[in-house]
């Protein structure tokens, strides 16, 4: 795993944690967690993507 897809790994999980262990927020701070983790969720899935990487055989046998 890259690095940059573990640092997304670690802000969406922060941000998912803070808004499950505050209940008590307000209707905008909650709705910015919420955005927040969907987009640092969605910046891991590219990241994961984007940082594979493949393996080649140059001597075909």
């Amino acid at each position: 795993m890259s690095r940059s897809a573990v640092i997304l790994l670690i802000m969406t999980l922060l941000s998912l944690a803070s808004l499950w262990l505050m209940p008590g927020l307000g209707e905008p701070v909650s709705l910015l967690l919420k955005g927040a983790a969907a987009v640092f969720g969605l910046g891991f899935l590219l990241a994961l993507m984007l940082g594979r990487r493949f393996k080649f055989d140059p001597v075909l046998r």
